[in-house]
């Protein structure tokens, strides 16, 4: 696409933005699996190491393939740049090792999936990092906490498990005055409900394993900010410690960004169906999702977000027995920690990805023993439903007439 692709729509960049063709006009993007790259002559490679021309290396460093999806990617956030990594959490923790060092300050919101706590709670700290943590939506908990120097920000929003609504504007102005940069994880929303440099964060860091792959094929990773603190701090960073994404990795997250769009669609209308049943279901104490007008920040989500989202979390009577007994009798969604995949998929947060912050920590968040994680698929929502009867079928409020429609 040609300088014009700025003005094109989401749906229209999720397929053409960032394309690149060689000379044999491929239509599907090429897949360059090489490690290496070869030069006309000595004087061009020392040129290239110089910076004095443009030319792949390595592909540790850069890869066609990866260029492109790091191209598409940065087009439909908005960002100025963009860096695919191996992993979501090697996209987390170059932004934020890049970033700081010895003798920095990190706030970040308590509510965080249980590896990216991990790093602000024990590793960072490691290098001499000083790690806060706060309530998210405690605005006055971050003006406090933010009334001193502070060299960086992590939130996620809606955050995993528990769907909490960080205010990012409020936040990014109180950062911004304490001198930090924000980086936001943005996987729940996705880059199509949610956009949160539009709001004045500075970074913003997705796992592609989620909704853009959303087919439970492969791993990604990728990091998106202004152009020079991609070039100047991120990148080195990159470049010299090696969380690289695979060029087939890349080839397929340039093929999943293709039916993005429609797949979180159809995804998110089938989440807010769920949830309302849920709502109304006997056996189930709470349930949680943005768009309902009984989250407690409801508004917020909604003045942020365009739609829900494809996540529930809703917290079953009778504790971890229970939850488990209902997760049991599924048969059509099946038990994983995976997340924004086409196929529907449930977990239990307290003794899976949130297992090792310890139960003081999860108390604090409100991931009791009964909290199920719901990623709604692409199913028929009638079949979602009915699966879910069988679960609630066993819970001690049993009688459940199927509420699925015919």
């Amino acid at each position: 696409m040609n300088n014009e692709s700025a003005t094109y729509r989401p749906n229209t960049l999720l397929v053409h933005a960032g394309t690149e063709r060689t000379p044999y006009g491929e239509t599907s993007e090429a897949m360059f699996l090489t490690s290496g790259f070869v030069y006309d002559d000595a004087e061009q490679a020392e040129a290239t190491f110089l910076g004095q021309v443009t030319h792949y290396q390595y592909s540790r460093f850069g890869n066609p393939t990866v260029t492109m999806l790091e191209r598409r990617l940065a087009m439909l956030e908005g960002a100025e740049a963009c860096r695919a990594t191996a992993t979501g959490m090697a996209a987390v923790s170059s932004a934020l090792l890049s970033h700081l060092k010895a003798g920095d300050r990190i706030v970040a919101a308590r509510a965080l999936f249980g590896s990216c706590h991990w790093i602000v709670a024990n590793l960072l700290p490691r290098y001499g990092i000083e790690s806060v943590f706060v309530d998210g939506g405690d605005l006055e908990a971050w003006a406090q906490a933010l009334s001193v120097p502070t060299t960086c920000v992590l939130l996620e929003t809606p955050s995993n498990p528990m769907l909490d609504i960080v205010d990012l504007k409020a936040v990014c102005d109180l950062a911004h005055q304490a001198g930090a940069i924000v980086v936001v994880d943005n996987v729940f929303a996705t880059p199509l409900l949610q956009k949160p440099l539009e709001y004045g964060a500075d970074v913003v860091v997705y796992s592609c394993t989620k909704h853009i792959d959303g087919q439970g094929r492969v791993l990604g990773g990728a990091v998106l900010g202004r152009q020079a603190w991609i070039d100047e701090t991120l990148q080195p960073f990159i470049r010299n410690t090696g969380p690289a994404m695979s060029p087939f990795n890349a080839w397929v997250l340039l093929k999943g960004l293709e039916t993005l769009g429609l797949r979180v669609d159809a995804m998110t209308r089938n989440a807010e169906a769920v949830a309302d049943f849920l709502a109304d279901a006997p056996g189930i104490a709470r349930v949680w999702y943005p768009s309902r007008a009984d989250h407690p920040q409801a508004e917020l989500a909604m003045r942020q977000m365009t739609a829900g989202g494809t996540l529930i979390t809703f917290e079953v009577e009778g504790g971890k027995a229970e939850a488990f007994r209902l997760m049991n009798a599924l048969r059509l969604i099946a038990v994983s920690n995976n997340l924004g995949d086409s196929r529907s998929m449930v977990t239990h947060p307290a003794t899976t990805t949130h297992m090792r912050i310890g139960a003081e920590e999860r108390a604090r968040l409100g991931i009791t023993d009964g909290v199920i994680r719901l990623s709604v698929g692409l199913e028929d929502v009638r079949d979602i439903i009915d699966d879910l009867l069988l679960g609630l079928a066993l819970l001690p409020q049993h009688g459940v007439v199927s509420q699925a429609a015919e």
